[in-house]
C-alpha cells in the first residue's frame, strides 16, 4: 500500500515538474477603452466581473499600470514592440484603408515567442494596419481572427473578400463600391457603410459587416479552438485576444442584454468578463493553467465624451485622448500560478512597453537589437524583495505631453475632453500623485525646481524620441 501511494505521489509530482518546467504559455487579454475603474476589483460599483476578480484574487493586480499612449493604434504598437509608439511610427490612429501601419522592419512580441517555439494566434481588433504588409499574419502571428481596426469605422476600399465571404444587411461586392462611389467631398467615410467592419481571417474578409452582437464570444472561441489545439500539438502558445469593446459603438449578445445595473455598457463588460472565465475554464479542464501566464488588461482609458456607453476611470481625472492618469493608466491583472503569489497588488509604476522584454527574460528568446523603452519587470511580478520599478521617468506624449517621476507628474501640455472647466491652472503643471491622484492642484508655484528638472528630461526624450534614436 506504501508503495502504491508512493507511486501515485511520484507520478502527481513529476506532472507537475513537467507542467511547469515547459515554457509557459501566454494569453494577453487586452480590451478596448476599458477604464480604470470599470471592474469589480477596481472599484466599479455597478459593473459585476467575477471572473476577472477572481483573476486578481489568484495573481497580481496593478495599481499604477500604464498604456503608452491614450489612443488605440499607438497603444497597440507599444504592447507589442516594447517601445514608445513614436519610436516605431505609430503615433495616433490609423484609418481603414491608411496606407500604414506598424512596419516589418519592427519585431514585435509574437515574432519573439515564434522565434522560440511558439504557436502565435492574433485574435480580434488588430488596429495596426489593414494592407496585407501590416497584417498580424505578416507580423509574426501564425493566424488572425478578427475586425482589423476599431469597430466603429468602415470597409476598407481596398479590402479582399474571400470567394464564400458572407454578406449581412443587404451588402454585397457592388453595394459596397457603390458606398465608396457616392462619397462627397470631404467625408471621411462612405455614410452608408458607417460602422459596418469585416470580420477577416489571416489576409481575407470572411464576413461583411459582421455581427457584432455576437463578436465577443466569438473572439472567446477561436481562442478557445487555438488553445485546444496548441496543446493537442504539445507547443507552448500565445494567443493576443485584443476584445473590440467597449469601444463604441456597444453591442452585446442576448444572453447579456439587460442584466448589468451600469446599462448596456456594462452589460458588454459582464460579457467580457463571462468570456474570459471561459478560457480560464479552459486552461485548468486542460491542465496547463499551471503552466500559463494570462494577462487582462485596456490599451487606454475611457471614452469620457460618450456619457452613459463610455466607461470610468475614477478616481482618476480625463480619461482617452489625454495624457492626464484617466488617459493612460488602466487596470493591469496577471496569473502565473506558482511564480506570482495569489492575492498581491503592486503600486509599483509599470507598463506594457514592460510586457515584451519580460516575456523574453521568460521564455529565453533574444531581445530585438533596436533599442527598447521597456524593462523586464519580472521581479515586480514575482514579489521579489526590494523589488521597484525599472522606470526613472515614464512619459506620456499624445495631444498632451507629460512625464512622472516617483509621485510627481509634470505636463508640459495639458488638454482636455469633457473637463475643461474644471481645471483652474493652464499648463504648464506640476502634480503629486501621492496626494492628489485626481491631479486637482498645480503644485508649479510651490516646487519650481522638480518642475524645471522634469521639463528639461521631457523636452529632452521629445528630441530623443522623435529623431528615433
Amino acid at each position: 500500500m506504501k508503495n502504491l501511494l508512493f507511486s501515485i505521489l511520484l507520478v502527481c509530482t513529476l506532472g507537475s515538474v513537467a507542467q511547469n518546467s515547459k515554457k509557459p504559455n501566454v494569453i494577453i487579454i487586452f480590451n478596448d477603452d476599458l477604464g480604470y475603474q470599470d471592474l469589480g476589483c477596481y472599484g466599479s460599483p455597478n459593473i459585476k466581473t467575477p471572473r476577472v476578480d477572481q483573476l486578481a484574487k489568484e495573481g497580481m493586480r496593478f495599481t499604477d499600470f500604464y498604456a503608452a499612449s491614450p489612443v488605440c493604434s499607438a497603444s497597440r504598437a507599444a504592447l507589442l514592440t516594447g517601445c514608445y509608439p513614436q519610436r516605431v511610427g505609430v503615433p495616433g490612429v490609423i484609418s481603414a484603408g491608411a496606407n500604414q501601419g506598424l512596419s516589418s522592419k519592427h519585431t514585435t512580441l509574437a515574432e519573439l515567442m515564434k522565434s522560440v517555439g511558439y504557436a502565435t494566434a492574433a485574435v480580434g481588433k488588430w488596429h495596426l494596419g489593414d494592407q496585407p504588409q501590416h497584417l498580424p499574419t505578416n507580423q509574426g502571428f501564425d493566424s488572425f481572427f478578427g475586425i482589423p481596426y476599431s469597430n466603429d469605422m468602415y470597409p476598407s476600399k481596398n479590402i479582399p473578400y474571400a470567394s464564400n465571404c458572407i454578406f449581412n444587411e443587404g451588402f454585397d461586392l457592388n453595394k459596397i463600391n457603390e458606398a465608396f462611389a457616392n462619397m462627397k467631398p470631404g467625408d471621411k467615410q462612405p455614410e452608408s457603410a458607417k460602422h459596418k467592419v469585416p470580420l477577416m481571417r489571416n489576409l481575407e474578409t470572411i464576413e461583411f459587416p459582421v455581427d457584432q452582437t455576437t463578436i465577443t464570444k466569438r473572439y472567446a472561441d477561436e481562442g478557445i479552438s487555438f488553445i485546444k489545439q496548441s496543446v493537442k500539438d504539445k507547443k507552448p502558445f500565445f494567443l493576443y485576444l485584443a476584445n473590440s469593446m467597449p469601444h463604441i459603438p456597444l453591442y452585446v449578445s442576448p444572453e447579456f442584454k439587460g442584466k448589468s445595473k451600469r446599462g448596456l455598457y456594462g452589460d458588454v463588460v459582464e460579457e467580457i468578463d463571462y468570456n474570459t472565465g471561459r478560457i480560464l475554464d479552459l486552461l485548468k479542464e486542460l491542465k496547463v493553467d499551471k503552466n500559463t501566464i494570462v494577462i487582462f488588461s485596456s490599451d487606454n482609458g475611457p471614452w469620457l465624451t460618450k456619457g452613459a456607453d463610455g466607461g470610468a476611470a475614477l478616481p482618476l481625472f480625463e480619461g482617452k485622448f489625454t495624457s492626464f492618469e484617466g488617459g493612460l493608466r488602466v487596470p493591469f491583472i496577471i496569473k502565473w500560478p506558482n511564480e506570482i503569489k495569489a492575492g498581491t497588488v503592486s503600486k509599483d509604476l509599470a507598463a506594457t512597453i514592460d510586457v515584451l522584454p519580460t516575456l523574453a527574460g521568460i521564455t529565453g528568446a533574444k531581445l530585438p537589437e533596436m533599442n527598447l523603452d521597456g524593462r523586464s519587470i519580472l521581479d515586480l511580478w514575482k514579489g521579489t524583495s526590494n523589488a521597484t520599478t525599472p522606470h526613472e521617468y515614464y512619459f506620456m506624449i499624445y495631444n498632451g505631453q507629460a512625464v512622472r517621476s516617483g509621485d510627481w507628474k509634470y505636463h508640459k501640455k495639458q488638454t482636455f475632453t469633457v473637463n475643461k472647466n474644471t481645471q483652474a491652472d493652464a499648463s504648464p503643471a506640476l502634480y503629486n500623485l501621492k496626494y492628489d491622484i485626481g491631479e486637482t492642484k498645480n503644485l508649479l508655484q510651490q516646487y519650481p525646481e522638480i518642475a524645471q528638472k522634469l521639463a528639461k528630461v521631457l523636452e529632452e526624450h521629445l528630441i530623443r524620441i522623435n529623431s528615433k534614436k
